[in-house]
């Protein structure tokens, strides 16, 4: 155990903040500075790439943060994966980690970082000589073919390394976290690209080609009399401002607990319990779960082992449990057949994909909760320590525990269900980008602006940053 306890500490890491405070500028600056390195090293091509059978999985790449045959191709992948394979070990009891001590959590962040390090390695192997990512093949059978896989490995694991620092810096030096960043990142890209684009994209009725972009091309198909085309412009722009106002909406839905200070009477605050307790972290988890399922999927079935499914030649998922995990554009499929009877099928596979993502979310969710330290148990303690209690009653961490009880669990439960529900009902309706996408980046940037809109005000009244903890 001492060994792993070395390992553990002596992991490279990126120095924290030597003031306990940093000003909204200092933390705004390392935030655009990481965010324009990640840009950067998304256009940077991997040196000796042939073959690029990921791009395929492009729906996949906004979730994890990666622009699949650059070299961040493996994106937050491996960092998540790490953390969902430690919430399974924690969470049944393996590992048996106590998180709400220090030594716990320490250990699991050195644990974490070292798990992810593991899978840096692991998916550049894999991405590299199961075919994913490799060399051209006009190199097949040459001495140098396995000389540049192995490059082909180290600049992805490059990438990874990177990506794992860079979200390590957010973490410490800027605004929230570098996983959520990047993701909201990705698809605010993808969403402008997507609606504003006017470059040629698709082609309408009699051939007739029109700008990628949804906005001019509605605009062109109308022109021209393609009232398809412009069906499906049209609903993937309204179904995207719809998923805008849900998720919004949703997002401002809170309990509120009052409680007072033991030791100023009159004087008490309200503790605010969000209805997505958990916020997008659950969605994330499910997300990448399903990417990882894709991934391997294709790779097994071109080695012609399809435990998970089968894959057609152009890549899409056509049988077994991958097309059902498989996000299908319903709306697309009735717009374009001019009814709603499309046969059972496409309706069976978003059934399937929604529940999967509303199941899966809620589990994780209940995981975070364990993991994360945001249990009734973690709260009361925080309050305790913050000199709260519950009106009319006696100071007690048990009393507090016990009424948080009441709201966190259900919270838990209901937001995972709910965010997992609206993650699902934005991929069937072929909302522009990865609707799952969407989703993460509208509640990242409202989680963002909360916390800038927190440190703003810490920058402007010194007594509120004593108050908040600030120091």
């Amino acid at each position: 155990m001492s060994i792993w306890n070395t390992i553990l500490n002596n992991l490279p890491e990126v120095e924290g903040p030597s003031q306990k405070f940093l000003s909204f500028k200092e933390k705004l600056k390392w935030t655009l500075v990481v965010l324009v390195i990640f840009f950067v090293l998304g256009v940077m091509p991997l040196f000796g790439l042939g073959i690029n059978q990921l791009e395929r999985f492009q729906f996949f790449s906004v979730i994890l943060g990666a622009e699949f045959g650059s070299i961040i191709s493996l994106g937050i992948g491996p960092i998540v994966t790490a953390s969902i394979v430690l919430q399974l070990l924690n969470g049944s009891g393996i590992l048996k980690l106590d998180l709400t001590k220090p030594e716990g959590k320490k250990t699991f962040q050195g644990l974490q970082k070292l798990m992810a390090i593991f899978f840096i390695i692991f998916e550049s192997a894999v991405f590299v000589l199961m075919g994913g990512l490799s060399p051209g093949a006009a190199f097949i059978g040459t001495p140098i073919y396995a000389q540049l896989q192995l490059i082909l490995i180290f600049q992805l694991f490059l990438g990874g390394i990177m990506v794992l620092f860079m979200d390590e810096v957010v973490s410490k030096w800027g605004f929230g976290s570098g996983i959520s960043l990047f993701i909201a990142a990705g698809v605010s890209k993808g969403i402008f690209v997507q609606a504003f684009n006017w470059l040629p994209g698709p082609s309408g009725i009699a051939g007739l080609t029109y700008s990628s972009g949804a906005v001019p091309a509605l605009f062109q198909s109308l022109t021209a009399g393609d009232p398809t085309t412009a069906g499906l412009m049209f609903a993937a722009l309204l179904f995207t401002a719809i998923i805008f106002v849900m998720v919004v909406y949703a997002q401002a839905m809170k309990v509120e607990i009052p409680l007072s200070f033991g030791m100023v009477r009159g004087h008490g605050v309200r503790w605010p319990l969000s209805f997505f307790y958990t916020s997008v972290i659950p969605v994330i988890l499910v997300s990448a779960l399903i990417a990882n399922f894709q991934l391997l999927g294709s790779f097994l079935d071109n080695r012609g082992i399809p435990l998970l499914g089968t894959f057609t030649s152009t890549g899409q998922p056509s049988s077994g449990f991958v097309f059902w995990v498989q996000p299908i554009n319903l709306v697309k499929t009735i717009i374009q057949q001019n009814t709603i009877f499309v046969g059972a099928t496409p309706y069976l596979q978003a059934l399937f994909y929604v529940l999967f993502l509303m199941v899966g979310a809620m589990i994780f969710s209940m995981f975070w909760v364990q993991t994360a330290g945001m249990d009734a148990r973690s709260q009361a303690k925080q309050m305790m320590s913050s000199g709260l209690q519950i009106p009319g009653f006696r100071r007690d961490e048990r009393v507090l525990e016990t009424l948080l009880n009441r709201y966190i669990w259900p919270l838990t439960i209901m937001g995972g269900l709910a965010v997992g529900f609206l993650a699902g009902f934005a991929d069937i309706t072929g909302t522009l980008s990865s609707g799952t996408g969407i989703l993460l980046a509208v509640m990242i940037v409202y989680k963002l602006y909360e916390e800038i809109s927190k440190q703003h005000m810490m920058d402007m009244n010194p007594m509120m940053r004593k108050f908040m903890g600030g120091g």
